[in-house]
């Protein structure tokens, strides 16, 4: 093995993808930290929960629009640096959350937060399709998944507990500290690990890499589909709190675990992708978890006990990576030299999607009520699964060598 190289595990993946891992999973555990908290957030600025829900669309917003800089930022200058770099100002981002003494104030941290988390997962997503060949690609993203599901699912379960004992200023300080110490971690591991780095692109390269990538019909599948996901999925999750006061269920901490369910599934999904993918196909698999994503949410429509819609957003979680994973893959697939700017656009789309999800269901409440928005949300995710198994074909993008 030469020197650079990232050493293969026992299963043929590089090790490297555990330092990737842990970088998700850091980025990670702020994304849902003000989910089960927003109820207290909404009283102590005298704001309503759709107001207060703006923070989840501030986020994704912000996310969304660095997309295209942060893609081709990491192609021109390198990944690694730019990601432990967004870790720093994540951290940071959460604490001076936590001293928030206005609205606005905090609006202006999430904004800060959105930007730290963007440079972080699609590049952790980039160095995996990186290292690993399309053959071994959707179980190493998967790796990749797994840590930033980890981190979903302790940002937001233990954000409920922490809220409790220390309200929302409470979860984001914890937050923001272990961020910060996991972006010094992360920065060792990554001095260990030895990646391969692809050599830097330049500004004519990044070009046609843009030209590449829109000349897929690929493409524009991948990235309307998986706005269409982060609206209907991803978008109700700064409801589901506020479902269960409705039903008297005000502790967070419950709130925390309903919210960390989706998680679960998520991690479900990376420890299922190996078998599922020889007995269902790529689209028999987005067929299947679009599908079961649609269940759910009417599952949900109907306000079961909290017991019973976490297990909901458990399976929920699983059918929407089984879908999303081979999306993934698509989109990891559309170029060879802009790699990272084609997966920065995927993560650019889903969350846009995310950014007009809880608008689109503050509207669909407030003027037709809880079920009928969650059953059409239900049935444009099954139409998506049928048509993202019609149109998506394997094609190698035109720059590959």
């Amino acid at each position: 093995m030469q020197q650079g190289e990232a050493r293969p595990d026992d299963h043929g993946l590089p090790t490297a993808l555990y330092v990737i891992s842990g970088a998700s999973f850091a980025a990670a555990l702020s994304a849902r930290a003000l989910d089960p908290v927003l109820p207290h957030i909404a009283e102590d600025f005298g704001v309503s929960i759709a107001t207060a829900a703006g923070f989840a669309a501030v986020f994704a917003f912000t996310f969304s629009i660095i997309q295209p800089i942060v893609g081709a930022a990491a192609d021109l200058f390198g990944k690694t640096r730019l990601m432990i770099g967004c870790l720093a100002l994540l951290g940071l981002a959460n604490i001076l959350g936590a001293f928030s003494t206005s609205f606005s104030v905090l609006f202006a941290t999430r904004i800060l937060a959105g930007i730290g988390s963007g440079g972080v997962f699609p590049v952790a997503l980039s160095l995996t399709s990186d290292l690993v060949g399309p053959d071994k690609r959707q179980v190493a993203i998967s790796r990749t998944l797994a840590g930033a599901m980890t981190g979903n699912l302790l940002g937001a379960s233990a954000s409920g507990l922490i809220g409790d004992f220390l309200g929302w200023r409470g979860v984001l300080a914890v937050l923001g500290g272990l961020v910060i110490v996991a972006s010094i971690a992360v920065a060792a591991g990554f001095r260990g690990a030895k990646v391969k780095h692809p050599p830097k692109t330049s500004l004519s390269a990044l070009k046609a890499g843009y030209r590449t990538i829109f000349t897929n019909p690929n493409a524009y599948v991948c990235y309307s589909a998986v706005f269409i996901e982060g609206c209907c999925v991803l978008g109700l999750f700064p409801y589901i709190a506020s479902f269960l006061f409705e039903q008297g269920q005000t502790s967070l901490s419950i709130a925390g675990v309903v919210i960390a369910g989706f998680a679960v599934g998520g991690l479900f999904y990376t420890l299922t992708v190996s078998r599922l993918l020889p007995w269902l196909g790529v689209k028999g698999m987005m067929i299947a978890g679009m599908t079961l994503v649609a269940t759910q949410l009417i599952a949900v429509a109907f306000g079961p006990r909290w017991e019973v819609q976490a297990l909901n957003l458990i399976v929920m979680g699983w059918g929407f990576y089984i879908a999303h994973g081979c999306l993934q893959v698509f989109a990891s697939e559309l170029s060879v030299e802009a790699r990272a700017t084609a997966l920065s656009l995927h993560s650019f789309f889903f969350f846009m999607g995310q950014t007009v999800g809880p608008l689109a269901y503050g509207l669909g409440l407030a003027h037709a009520g809880k079920m009928p928005t969650l059953f059409a949300s239900a049935a444009i995710m099954v139409v998506l699964g049928f048509v993202c198994a019609r149109l998506l074909k394997q094609r190698a993008p035109s720059d590959a060598h």
